[in-house]
């Protein structure tokens, strides 16, 4: 009854998606007129705070008056405005007709968090985004609306500011707020996002979805969440099963009464599906998630950057699943919206922000060139500018993007990396996707497998790279000197600078570290406990420029258990 009801209900929320689909297409043959006229809208909602009147930010301007006015920034250049926000201040950024609802939090360049206000005309442009692109995706795999899907979602309201605004992940407020017909798409209740401890999170989700077996789309950020999770799901088998037939949730994990109490409604005694997962764990000896759900048609996730590095080993969990990349997104706000499955590529989302570009190149320079953009170049690399309606202007994010391309007149992008994720001793300048690059054609070429790894300078005469990985999957490597040295070898190959230091002596031959188990779940949860944000969207280190990194990573995150014997 309920699908079917969904089914009918479902009819006319697709039209009416389909037409909006439609419109951002066709706003894509004009990108310039598109922008004036989101700059128009952004300066017009926001005309009455203090930073407009400031400023002079009337919506009349031209962009060559409005960038003489607003020089480029990052968020050091808001946060006074936004304390004042915290405190109830809300027209410091915003006007009257812009309601702030929580602020979605971010790390930052400094040892603070970033609090990103998110207002209810943010909210329309970040929901408007997502129903473009899930119409694009659902109508390429029209399995999806007939099951349901596993989204991984954080809470929004981890805690309050003074004034009593919500602060946590803007995932859980879109979630908070869904209709009830759409809620009945997704497998796992909202209350999960409640739980703080991330193993009982992780293990509580796959309670719920691993007990559904019409799921047809899996969606997190990065793709290393879903391998964690089929991790689990093996390691926790005998677990889940019990659990599924008996209707309960095992008494281990660290869960709140009031949450437990919650998801209790959701639970049913379920010995079919148990029984049957049984049986795949007696055929097969394992529990993996391209077995006990054969309806997936889609794994929506982050495929740019150094998440690209994990979808090989994605796939051997959850088979070969299409895979769409949602595109480019952050705290700050939705950047690119991708039409196609096995692309990382995306169009510019251009109706909910205005956008600028500086060349990579330049990005350093005192006057660099900004282009805006229907300016930019096909193959060309860009640090990218946004103004929101959330009161942020002219924010240098520090995302790199690649212009791939147009859709009309509309550029399409690909992210490559952060900008601060450039390590330069001699003048290499390596960034974070030339190492994602070359370690993924080691770990191809010997068959190898890393869950995370990070790379970093170290001093010496001379300097040289290091590569830390844990050492239980170092051990799996037949030959460890032969993969470095492959790898060492295939950043020459793509840096030619780093080739040329190599080569010359001013750089060392590239090293491995054994870290101590557990040292990057450790590492995890100490960043995302000094910066915010939820552990979905955590991006991990894939290249780290700090020469201190190596020495700290083995001193302060070292096993607990080494530290004992020590004494």
């Amino acid at each position: 009854m309920l699908r079917k009801l969904r089914s009918v209900g479902g009819l006319l929320i697709r039209a009416k998606l389909r037409r909006q689909l439609q419109i951002f297409l066709n706003s894509t043959v004009d990108c310039r007129a598109s922008q004036q006229a989101a700059l128009q809208r952004i300066l017009r909602l926001n005309a009455e705070s203090h930073f407009s009147r400031e400023r002079g930010l009337l919506p009349s301007l031209t962009t060559t008056e409005f960038r003489r006015r607003i020089p480029v920034g990052d968020f050091e250049s808001v946060r006074p405005y936004v304390e004042r926000m915290k405190r109830g201040e809300t027209e410091a950024l915003l006007g009257r007709k812009n309601k702030l609802l929580m602020f979605s939090l971010s790390s930052g360049t400094t040892a603070d968090s970033k609090f990103i206000p998110v207002t209810s005309e943010f909210l329309k442009d970040y929901k408007h985004g997502w129903q473009i692109w899930g119409i694009r995706a659902f109508d390429a795999h029209p399995k999806v609306f007939v099951s349901d899907i596993v989204q991984l979602i954080s809470d929004y309201d981890r805690f309050r500011t003074p004034a009593n605004f919500p602060c946590g992940n803007i995932s859980g407020l879109v979630g908070a707020m869904q209709s009830p017909l759409v809620r009945l798409m997704y497998a796992i209740p909202q209350a999960v996002s409640k739980i703080s401890d991330p193993e009982a999170k992780a293990y509580v989700t796959l309670r719920f979805a691993v007990a559904n077996e019409h799921i047809g789309m899996v969606t997190t950020a990065n793709p290393s969440t879903l391998i964690h999770l089929a991790k689990l799901a093996d390691r926790e088998k005998e677990t889940l099963i019990r659990d599924i037939a008996d209707g309960t949730i095992d008494s281990r994990f660290t869960i709140s009464a009031d949450v437990r109490k919650v998801l209790r409604r959701g639970l049913r005694r379920l010995p079919a599906r148990a029984q049957s997962l049984e049986r795949l764990v007696n055929q097969t000896g394992s529990l993996k998630p391209s077995e006990f759900w054969p309806d997936l048609s889609l794994a929506a996730v982050w495929t740019g950057g150094s998440a690209g590095a994990y979808l090989e080993s994605m796939r051997r969990y959850f088979g070969d699943v299409p895979v769409r990349d949602h595109g480019l997104s952050a705290s700050e706000g939705r950047m690119t919206i991708p039409l196609d499955d096995e692309r990382s590529d995306g169009v510019l989302d251009i109706n909910s922000h205005y956008f600028e570009f500086i060349p990579e190149d330049e990005h350093d320079s005192s006057q660099p060139t900004v282009l805006a953009a229907h300016e930019l170049e096909a193959g060309r690399n860009y640090f990218i500018l946004l103004t929101t309606v959330s009161g942020l202007y002219r924010y240098d994010i520090r995302d790199v993007v690649r212009c791939t391309g147009f859709y009309g007149t509309t550029p399409k992008l690909e992210f490559l990396h952060k900008g601060a994720h450039i390590a330069n001793l001699t003048g290499e300048k390596i960034t974070e996707s030339q190492v994602v690059s070359a370690v993924r054609k080691g770990v191809q070429r010997y068959q190898s497998e890393f869950t995370h790894y990070s790379l970093s300078p170290v001093w010496g005469e001379p300097p040289s790279y290091r590569l830390h990985v844990e050492g239980h999957e170092l051990a799996g490597v037949p030959n460890p000197q032969g993969l470095i040295d492959f790898i060492d070898a295939s950043l020459q190959t793509i840096n030619c600078e780093y080739q040329e230091k190599r080569s010359s002596g001013r750089l060392s031959p590239m090293q491995w570290c054994a870290l101590d188990a557990g040292t990057w779940k450790r590492f995890t949860r100490q960043r995302q406990s000094r910066f915010g944000g939820s552990a979905e969207q955590y991006k991990h280190p894939c290249l780290v420029p700090d020469l201190q990194f190596s020495e700290r990573l083995q001193t302060e995150f070292r096993s607990p258990q080494v530290e004992t014997r020590a004494a």
